[in-house]
């Protein structure tokens, strides 16, 4: 059953963060406690850490970017592919010199992957020293669960089996100054075979859109440029819901918001992609000109078989349309390789369709199968040495494809965010998502700016900054 968590049970928590802070003025009078946080997989886990954070500043944590000198160790953890997970013991493993040479650290792990409940039994058995466990439904609790681990001695697992919940007016302390993730929605109710997302994220669940619209609006008036609206199927936001508002309904309240912003919004689910939500973002032009639509696989039966209720066709359907309405946009995409089942035939239906579409850039994988979803109990004759080489013919094709692409600015003058600081050079983004680096100075991080660019290869462009704005 999905519930909103109730004003008392967050002023609960505000009682238990006092105490956390309590706990470590007396054990730690000298200096605040530090945390780290590691943080694996999506944008969704990333602004789960946000909101921990939030809570562990209000708990009177500072941060570190390094575990050793931390207090308060914590892992959020991913479950969407194997090497994820695989990731994540090792490094775990890894600190239990660090936990026996100081003993009073806490590590704690998080998240989807401990959401599954082999993994939680698997931590339980074989690291004895993590401290805390707890899924993905209660991070709201964090105060009241740090607490009760530091008070006893033996390993504390919290994982509660239910649809999941909505935690509103939790704190937050976001990574950027000028790039936040927003989300709108949690859950999923898609059930492709291969995903393990609906089982430890629970149902879709929508928040209220006056909510969103307000945490928008703070966003844009603390300077923010770019807002990303998250949920593991943005479509199908306010689906179930009582206030009548959808996707597209959002995308047309916060683009009203004043200011010089951008909107972006991942991820979209093909089957509830619909030409007025096409529609609704060419008429909003703070909306990026960026579609992240997942295809998936390019044959009807493998897509069937992934239970991802749409055809070939209809994608390619979509995306004409959205090319008719929309001529700048671009897409970028989600292949999984070797299916199981799948045959070089199938593959090829893959292929194809990555050349049809012209994607800006593909996420490719070669299918890793997770415990509890039905694609892993499907027969899997293909060898993995077959569908590497099938990984790099693709990511050859791919890459032909992006140089083209990127070929045809070569030349045009580009209005860009600049992200971030490289090696001698700063990355700057554009609308359609693509990424050109240019000299400057770090300070213009932040800025919008008028580029030009100069050259293009498979992946990235070059060129150089005409003005800031």
């Amino acid at each position: 059953m999905i519930r909103n968590i109730t004003e008392d049970e967050l002023n609960e928590q505000q009682l238990f963060s006092e105490k956390v802070r309590q706990h470590y003025s007396e054990c730690k009078p000298e200096s605040p406690p530090l945390a780290y946080i590691r943080t694996y997989g999506c944008q969704q886990n990333v602004s789960d850490s946000e909101h921990m954070k939030g809570m562990l500043a209000e708990m009177g944590f500072g941060f570190t970017e390094q575990p050793e000198e931390a207090d308060f160790i914590l892992f959020n953890t991913c479950a969407i592919r194997e090497h994820a997970c695989d990731r994540v013991f090792g490094n775990v493993g890894a600190l239990k010199s660090l936990k026996a040479r100081r003993p009073d650290v806490l590590i704690a792990v998080c998240g989807c992957m401990v959401q599954q409940e082999h993994v939680a039994a698997k931590l339980k058995e074989s690291y004895s020293f993590v401290g805390l466990v707890f899924g993905t439904h209660v991070i709201h609790r964090l105060p009241e669960l740090l607490l009760g681990a530091l008070q006893q001695r033996k390993q504390m697992t919290v994982i509660p089996v239910e649809d999941g919940v909505i935690a509103e007016g939790i704190p937050v302390r976001r990574d950027g100054d000028f790039k936040a993730w927003l989300p709108i929605m949690y859950g999923c109710n898609n059930f492709c075979t291969y995903c393990i997302v609906p089982y430890v994220r629970g149902r879709e669940r929508s928040r209220d859109p006056e909510i969103i619209l307000q945490e928008a609006k703070d966003l844009v008036a603390a300077g923010y440029k770019e807002i990303t609206l998250l949920g593991q199927n943005v479509n199908s936001y306010g689906r179930g819901a009582t206030h009548g508002v959808d996707f597209a309904e959002l995308l047309r309240r916060i683009n009203a918001i004043e200011g010089d912003f951008t909107i972006r919004f991942m991820t979209s689910h093909p089957k509830d992609a619909t030409p007025a939500l096409f529609d609704t973002i060419a008429e909003c032009k703070k909306v990026s000109r960026h579609f992240h639509l997942p295809v998936q696989s390019g044959n009807d039966r493998i897509l069937k078989e992934m239970n991802r209720h749409y055809t070939r066709e209809q994608y390619l359907s979509l995306v004409a349309y959205a090319r008719h309405v929309i001529p700048e946009i671009s897409f970028t995409s989600d292949i999984i390789v070797g299916f199981p089942g799948e045959t070089r035939e199938e593959f090829e239906d893959t292929l194809s369709i990555v050349k049809e579409v012209g994607f800006t850039s593909l996420f490719t994988f070669i299918y890793s199968p997770r415990r509890g979803t039905p694609a892993a109990q499907m027969p899997d004759p293909v060898p993995l040495e077959e569908k590497t080489a099938w990984l790099k013919e693709l990511t050859a094709l791919q890459e032909g494809i992006s140089g083209e692409r990127l070929a045809r600015l070569v030349g045009t003058k580009q209005r860009a965010l600049i992200e971030a600081q490289g090696d001698g050079y700063l990355e700057a983004r554009l609308p359609e998502n693509s990424v050109v680096r240019v000299p400057g100075d770090p300070s213009l991080i932040g800025r919008h700016a008028i580029v030009k660019i100069n050259d293009a290869r498979s992946w990235i462009m070059h060129g150089e900054i005409c003005s800031v704005e």
